[in-house]
């Protein structure tokens, strides 16, 4: 993968930052949901990793519709990564996206995906 990074001509960090909840008090003003993280490390983590998640999928979505190509990759040294761009360990990193125009020799086609009753169970 650092080949792929590495030729990328962007590639972004999607991460989360371990202190959001204390934002929520203007993002989130109807009730008190900062009490809802504080001092509670495994939260915090689950929270701001699914998030962070979902956003970095809204940006890849938001990147193809302009025609972009996206690589999103894990296996990286995310503590290595972590120390070098946000070094006051704020902030964690989930996983990195390289962004551009592919080479469409080099770009695999889309691989199969299941049926929904495969994946899926209604409940």
């Amino acid at each position: 993968n650092v080949e792929k990074a590495m030729s990328a001509p962007a590639v972004a960090i999607v991460s989360y930052d371990t202190e959001f909840y204390e934002k929520l008090d203007y993002l989130f003003p109807h009730t008190d949901a900062k009490s809802w993280y504080e001092g509670k490390p495994d939260k915090i983590t689950a929270v701001g990793s699914m998030n962070a998640t979902l956003q970095g999928a809204y940006f890849m979505m938001a990147a193809r519709s302009v025609g972009l190509d996206c690589g999103p990759m894990g296996g990286f040294n995310a503590e290595t990564l972590d120390e070098e761009f946000f070094p006051d360990g704020k902030t964690k990193s989930i996983f990195i996206c390289g962004i551009g125009y592919g080479d469409a020799e080099k770009i695999f086609p889309r691989g199969p995906r299941l049926d929904f009753d495969k994946a899926c169970e209604i409940i």
